[in-house]
């Protein structure tokens, strides 16, 4: 029996490596074309033997792309710049509109909640290209378009259905006996709902963020067809390292590993809240 139970301990072992390995190797192979010229990338067959060269990320920083034809001026920094303001402004807001209608929705049913709680949810599951021509040209009569506003209401297409129906559901989870007893006491709607809702369901709100910022950070059409080139987060602005004399190889995996780098951060730190906020309400008694 004790065997057998070691055994099982290997091969679950030796399955979890079989996963790390097969999602990480292509970040890891990503950060090593990082490190290398496109003459040492472009070899056949391809080797991890290599010099390194730090050169790629200094043309991000400089802004000043090399080329074998000619030299480029890139604003990569300033791309980078714009996937964290139009992300972090989307998902505040998103949260700030959000929390307060999913918790309504959750404990106050009325005729035809239902209808617009899964009209908004459509609105995630629409395609992007569906509603572009309509906001390209309501965003020109606004004077909206190719503007940091313009862009944090467009995402809310992104970010709000998510956040609403993600919180919706951690709010439903929480017994509303515990809010009616504090209610009883003497203390209002917006005080129950701030003290005693929202700190029991902040794993969940959090989950919910986390999430609908790496949504909003990956999103690409829309800045594409709605921002100029000093607008646009570095999904858009990546496009810059296709060149008529080639493709920047080298410079694209650098792109790639920094642009990553603050959401992969953003989850190691808040990975307690994520699997908190995800296994809420799994385990119902």
């Amino acid at each position: 029996m004790e065997h057998q139970s070691k055994l099982e301990t290997v091969l679950r072992g030796i399955a979890l490596l079989l996963v790390v390995v097969f999602f990480m190797f292509p970040i890891f192979w990503i950060f090593l074309m990082s490190l290398q010229t496109n003459e040492t990338i472009l070899r056949v067959p391809p080797s991890i033997n290599f010099e390194p060269t730090l050169s790629n990320y200094r043309a991000l920083i400089t802004g000043k792309l090399e080329t074998s034809a000619a030299s480029l001026e890139i604003n990569f920094l300033q791309n980078l710049w714009n996937s964290v303001f139009l992300s972090v402004a989307s998902v505040s807001l998103a949260l700030l509109l959000g929390v307060p209608a999913a918790y309504a929705f959750a404990r106050h049913k009325f005729k035809g909640s239902e209808d617009i709680a899964f009209t908004l949810l459509s609105f995630r599951f629409a395609p992007p290209l569906l509603v572009l021509l309509p906001l390209s040209l309501y965003f020109q009569k606004m004077g909206l378009a190719d503007t940091y506003l313009g862009l944090i209401w467009v995402y809310q297409l992104i970010c709000l259905p998510l956040i609403l129906w993600i919180v919706r559901g951690y709010f439903e989870d929480i017994s509303p006996d515990i809010e009616y007893a504090y209610r009883v006491a003497g203390h209002s709607w917006f005080s129950t709902f701030r003290k005693i809702a929202l700190p029991l369901a902040g794993p969940g709100i959090a989950a919910a963020g986390l999430l609908a910022f790496i949504f909003a950070w990956n999103n690409f059409i829309f800045a594409l067809v709605l921002a100029s080139a000093d607008k646009q987060p570095v999904t858009v602005g990546a496009l810059a390292f296709i060149t008529a004399s080639g493709i920047q190889y080298g410079q694209i995996a650098a792109a790639i590993v920094m642009s990553i780098a603050p959401t992969l951060a953003l989850a190691l730190y808040a990975q307690k809240y994520l699997v908190e906020g995800l296994s809420l309400g799994a385990v119902k008694g």
